[in-house]
Formats: C-alpha cells, structure tokens, sequence
C-alpha cells in the first residue's frame, strides 16, 4: 500500500529522533538490477517468491487471486487464477510442497473484523483461512512461512513497534483461527534513499520472506532489507537476533522481497518498468557476521520489545503520538495516494 507524501517525513524523523547509522557494520554488495518488469497488469508488484528457475508475483489489492508466473526476463509467462475475491493482498509466500500463500492482511483504515491467508495450489485450487488479532486491527504487509509450514504476519507500524503474529492453533477453513502474539520488533530510520515517503518510510516493514533452508529470515521495508540469522528455524527467535542491513536504495515503492534457493536476495517495487534486483550471496553474509559478532541470545519468550530489533528505536510517547496522529489524519485527506482508501 502507498503511504504518501515525503512532507511528513523530515518532521518525524527530528520529533523521534530517528538515527541514520546502519544496523550491522557488514560490508555488502549493492543489490543488481536484473530485469525490469514492463507488464501493465503488474503495476503494483507488492510479493515476490523464486523456484529457482521462475519468479512468482502478485500485485498489491484485491479483485481476484492472481499469480504472475515470469521468466528470467521479468515477462509473464502465464497467470494462476483462483475464484476467491480476496480483500487486499500484500505478500506471497511459497511452502516447500509449491503451494502458494497469499497473505490478504492490508487494512490501512483498521476497518477489517478478520484478514486472511489464502493457499493456492499451482492449478489455482483457493482454500481460504481467516484470522483474528488477539488485540484489534492492524495493517500487515509481511508474510514469513517458516520451514513447517507455519505463517507469521508481521505488522506495518509507522508510530511503534510492528507486531509479530502466528495462528494460535492449527489453521481450519474457513475459520476464523485466532493469531497470537509471539513478539515485536522496531525499525530506525535510515539516511538509503528511495520509497514513497522519504526518511520515514524506512522504518515501515513492506514485505517478507524465508530462505529455501529456513535458516535466514528477511524483512524489508521501502528502502532497506533486514536479515536476521535463524539456525534453528525458528522464525520468532530470529526476530531477537541483531539483523545484518542490506540498503535496497531507489526503489520506487519497495514491497516485494525473496530468496532464490542459493540464498541471493531478490528486491522488487511496485510500478511499471521498476527492476528486479539481486543482492548475490545475501543469506552467506548473515552467517558471516554471525560468526564473527557472535550468536545473539533469542531462546523462548517474548521478543524483546521496543528496545530490540533493527536498530532499537523507543516507543514514541503517548503526547506526541497523539499530536502525530491528529496531524497526520488531516494530512492524509489530501496527500495520500489513491490506494489508501481500500
């Protein structure tokens, strides 16, 4: 989903004294573009998977279930379809059997009583599940599906920590299955160029994903990617981990990330004739600095809250979040983009 106007920005990042320091002091390739994707029908190129020989894509919003299949040259190849109309699809995931999860959670007005994760077989089956939050609406843009099978949402929080959510019980359609919260994470402000709404949209979580093995995690947001060491496969302990930060800079809109199965990064944006890029060797340079920072500690309970995570950034306090939202609500009548209304 689209956030607005770079006025905001400036202000917001002096107000929460954001820093502009890199997470982790890795030294990493500059992501490469590949190929650009020209296809008018993906415009709003919001999730991205790899198989290794083809990409898959979907596009942000929701009319019907559709999954681009695209060659090495970002042109389409041919569309999965499914008759389910979902509501806003943000993120895609693939499970090692090749279905497909569509994680159906936008809601930027907070209106939605349930989202949804919609599994897709390769002949376009839809079987849909529908979620609760434990603790009212949130907007989700990230989708995590760890080696089990087992989903994560994690929450697009512009004013505080994003929440880290899975099914509290095994999924059952079409439900609804209640999600619990196993954790939280905080993102700072970076100075990587590029997203929609400049300085402050590096700190908003737009997408995520799992490598092939399960042991390195992803996250991203419009202008940087996160990724936290997971040896154990467990997706909420790798989220207490110290991430290493890839700067993904230029990026239009920056929603969609993947891994290839060999562990290069793969970075998209929405916007027709935007790059597909590759960072080569990503998943290689979490366990590179593991190895020479040393494993952080991320054994049972609850993520660590708004001191942990990417960067650490403290709660904002309640004063100046309200003067923040009352601002940003008259703001928001005139300058966000035609997206916000779904």
């Amino acid at each position: 989903m689209s956030l607005g106007s770079t006025a905001l920005a400036p202000v917001l990042s002096v107000l929460l004294g954001l820093g502009a320091g890199p997470v982790s002091a890795a030294q990493v390739p500059a992501p490469q573009p590949l190929c650009s994707v020209t296809d008018k029908r993906l415009g709003e190129l919001s999730g991205l998977v790899s198989d290794g020989s083809r990409w898959y894509a979907i596009n942000d919003g929701g009319t019907k279930v559709q999954i681009f299949v695209l060659g090495r040259d970002c042109a389409v190849q041919r569309v999965i379809t499914g008759s389910t109309d979902p509501y806003d699809v943000e993120d895609l995931a693939r499970a090692a059997d090749g279905t497909f999860w569509l994680a159906d959670t936008g809601d930027n007005r907070k209106q939605r009583d349930t989202v949804a994760l919609l599994a897709v077989t390769p002949e376009g089956r839809v079987t849909l599940y529908r979620l609760t939050y434990p603790d009212g609406q949130h907007d989700t843009e990230a989708l995590l599906l760890d080696a089990s099978g087992t989903p994560y949402l994690v929450t697009k929080s512009p004013l505080g920590e994003a929440g880290i959510y899975r099914p509290a019980k095994p999924l059952a359609g079409p439900g609804p299955t209640p999600l619990e919260r196993v954790g939280s994470i905080t993102v700072k402000s970076t100075d990587t160029p590029g997203g929609p709404v400049a300085g402050f949209g590096s700190v908003l979580v737009t997408g995520g994903a799992v490598s092939k093995d399960g042991t390195v995690v992803a996250l991203r947001t419009y202008t940087d990617a996160y990724l936290f060491p997971a040896p154990d496969r467990d997706v909420a302990a790798a989220l207490r981990r110290e991430p290493v930060r890839i700067p993904l800079p230029g990026e239009q809109q920056g929603e969609a990330i993947a891994f290839e199965p060999d562990g290069t990064l793969l970075s998209a944006s929405e916007g027709t004739g935007q790059p597909v890029r590759a960072v080569r060797g990503a998943a290689a340079l979490v366990a590179t600095e593991t190895t020479a920072n040393g494993q952080a500690s991320g054994a049972g309970g609850e993520a660590p809250g708004p001191s942990a995570g990417p960067g650490g950034m403290a709660p904002v306090p309640a004063l100046l979040l309200a003067i923040l939202v009352a601002g940003g609500a008259v703001f928001a009548w005139t300058k966000l983009r035609k997206r916000f209304g779904r």
